[in-house]
């Protein structure tokens, strides 16, 4: 199958807008500068296998650095690092219980991505 654009469709695209109103309803939904920023910011936190092991262990219990490093054969250097950039994208928050920091989900919409995410794999 060849990778060029038929002569055909390159003379289209060589108008301004073939479908103005298709063109008006996009630029009117266009999220803002900032917004697609924080949306890329998202994609690159979850891009990671490892940061994607975290982000399923948190979807079902909150978790310590200590536990999640056992759990995923890792250092809890490793792990905390991991979590640094997940709380920058603003996937997982704490809560501290005496000593012991725990790890968790922000929010139920990052549960329900990753939930959907999941079950789109699994189709």
């Amino acid at each position: 199958m060849s990778n060029t654009i038929p002569e055909k469709d390159t003379e289209l695209c060589k108008s301004s807008i073939i479908h103005d109103e298709v063109v008006a309803k996009v630029r009117e939904g266009m999220l803002e500068k900032e917004q697609f920023e924080k949306l890329s910011v998202f994609f690159k936190a979850i891009s990671d296998e490892t940061r994607i092991k975290i982000l399923y262990s948190l979807s079902i219990s909150k978790m310590c650095v200590c536990d999640l490093a056992a759990l995923l054969g890792m250092t809890v250097s490793a792990i905390s690092h991991q979590l640094r950039v997940l709380r920058a994208a603003e996937l997982v928050k704490t809560e501290k219980q005496g000593k012991v920091v725990y790890y968790m989900l922000s929010d139920e919409h990052v549960n329900t991505v990753f939930g959907n995410a999941i079950e789109h794999i699994m189709e």
